[in-house]
C-alpha cells in the first residue's frame, strides 16, 4: 500500500469517525469506564488515546489492571490538543494537532498516578510539511519524528529527562516515500521499515549512533519469490523482535499492479552489519485476513505479532527466522489503526471509524478480550501505552 493510498484511507476513516459518532456515545464513554472493573493500586500500564474532532481535542488516559480492565486516570480526558503520541518512563510527547500542521511537539510530565502535566514545547526543525509520527529508541533517550514532505525526513532529538525539552540532533533527509516509523531491533543500533510508493518495493534500514543520530544503511534485502512469474511483492512497514529478527508485511501484486492475493507475512534476520536475509517463500508465508494492512507490532517477548488493518485485527505467532504461523482469526472486524503492547501480555488496539479502544489478553493458550473491552472514545485518533511492570 502506498503512502498516498494509506493517507487517503486514514482521511476517510477520520471523516467517518467525526460524522458517525453521536453525542450519546460521548456520554457512554464515561459510563463504560466507570463501570469497568477497577484497576489495582499498582497498574501494569498507563494507556493514552488522543481524540480530536469538531468539538474538543482531548487525551483519554487509563490505568490498566493485571486482568486488562481499564479505569480512567484522575482528570481524564485531559484538554490537550495533540495527535501522534510517544512515551518513555517519565514523559509523554505529542504532535500538536490542528492549525499547527505538525510543526510543534509538546512535552508532558507523567505523574505517578498517570496524570499528564504540560511542561514545554519544541518547534520542529523542518519546513514544508508536518511531523506525522513520534517514536523512541529502546532506551527512551532519543525521540524521532517522521516529517512528511517532499523529502520525507527523519528528525532526531535528545530528551532532557529533567525538563522534557527536546534538543535537535540531526535531520536525515530524502527518506522513503511512505515516511513510516522505523522499528529498532534488540541491539538498538539498527532499525527498519519498508514502502511501496508508486509500486516500487523498498525495504530500508537506518543506523543509530551513540548520540541518537540516524544514517542510512546501504543494504539490498532479498524478496521472497512471488506466486507467479511477473508478480512481485509490495512491502509495508516492519516490526522487530527483541533480538535480530523482523516481520515484514507484503502484498503480492501482478505485473500490472493488480492484487495477486491477500497480504502475507515474511520474516527476516539481521546480521552484525545490518544486512537482511530471509527464508520466507510464497508457500510458507501466512496470509492475513485484515484486508489492507495499516499497522503491526511485536510483543515484548517476541512471541506474538499483532496485525491491524482495514478489515480487523489478527494475531500470529512469531518464530524468529522460521516462518510466522497463524494463531487466531479476526479478533474484531472494525478497521484498526494502531496497536501497542504492555509488558503484562495485553494488547491494546484503537479504531478511528468506530471510536473504540480494545484490550486483549494474549497467552500461549489463546487470546481473549479483557473485562470491559471495548471502551468508547469519541473521535479516537492515536494510541500509546506506557508499561509499568
Amino acid at each position: 500500500m502506498s503512502r498516498i493510498s494509506r493517507t487517503l484511507m486514514l482521511v476517510l476513516i477520520s471523516a467517518c469517525a467525526s460524522t458517525v459518532l453521536a453525542s450519546a456515545q460521548a456520554a457512554s464513554s464515561q459510563t463504560e469506564v466507570g463501570n469497568s472493573t477497577q484497576a489495582s493500586s499498582s497498574p501494569v500500564a498507563y494507556v493514552y488515546v488522543s481524540s480530536y474532532g469538531s468539538t474538543a481535542n482531548q487525551v483519554y488516559g487509563y490505568s490498566a489492571a493485571a486482568n486488562g480492565s481499564l479505569t480512567a486516570i484522575p482528570g481524564s480526558p485531559f484538554p490537550d490538543n495533540i495527535g501522534s503520541l510517544a512515551v518513555n518512563g517519565a514523559w509523554l510527547f505529542g504532535v500538536q494537532a490542528g492549525t499547527s500542521g505538525g510543526q510543534v511537539i509538546e512535552s508532558y510530565a507523567i505523574a505517578s498516578n498517570g496524570v499528564l502535566n504540560y511542561k514545554t514545547q519544541t518547534t520542529v526543525n523542518d519546513s514544508g510539511g508536518g511531523a506525522t509520527y513520534l517514536y523512541l529508541d529502546h532506551t527512551g533517550s532519543s525521540l524521532y519524528a517522521d516529517y512528511y514532505t517532499t523529502n520525507n525526513d527523519y528528525l532526531a532529538y535528545s530528551i532532557d529527562q529533567s525538563t522534557g525539552g527536546l534538543n535537535f540532533v540531526n535531520l536525515l533527509a530524502g527518506g522513503p516515500p511512505n515516511n513510516g516509523p522505523v522499528s529498532f531491533v534488540g541491539n538498538n543500533q539498527f532499525a527498519y521499515s519498508s514502502s511501496c510508493y508508486h509500486f516500487g518495493p523498498s525495504i530500508y534500514g537506518v543506523q543509530r549512533a551513540s548520540d541518537g543520530s540516524l544514517s542510512y544503511l546501504n543494504i539490498n534485502p532479498p524478496y521472497p519469490t512471488p506466486p507467479s512469474a511477473g508478480d512481485f511483492y509490495c512491502p509495508w512497514s516492519a516490526a522487530a523482535d527483541p533480538t535480530t529478527h523482523l516481520a515484514v508485511a507484503m502484498q503480492p501484486l501482478t505485473s500490472n499492479w493488480g492484487s495477486a492475493g491477500p497480504y502475507q507475512l515474511a520474516s527476516y534476520t539481521v546480521d552484525s552489519a545490518g544486512n537482511l536475509t530471509t527464508s520466507s517463500t510464497y508457500l510458507n508465508m501466512p496470509k492475513v485476513l485484515v484486508g489492507g494492512v495499516i499497522n503491526y507490532t511485536m510483543s515484548p517477548n517476541g512471541k506474538y505479532l499483532a496485525v491491524a488493518g482495514s478489515s480487523g485485527l489478527q494475531m500470529f505467532r512469531f518464530n524468529g527466522a522460521n516462518p510466522i504461523t497463524h494463531m487466531t482469526g479476526l479478533l474484531t472486524k472494525d478497521a484498526v489503526y494502531e496497536v501497542f503492547w504492555d509488558n503484562a501480555n495485553h494488547l491494546y488496539a484503537v479504531t478511528q471509524s468506530t471510536g473504540k479502544l480494545y484490550v486483549f489478553s494474549v497467552t500461549s493458550s489463546g487470546v481473549k478480550q479483557a473485562p470491559g473491552s471495548p471502551y468508547s472514545i469519541p473521535n479516537a485518533q492515536y494510541l500509546i501505552v506506557l508499561p509499568k511492570t
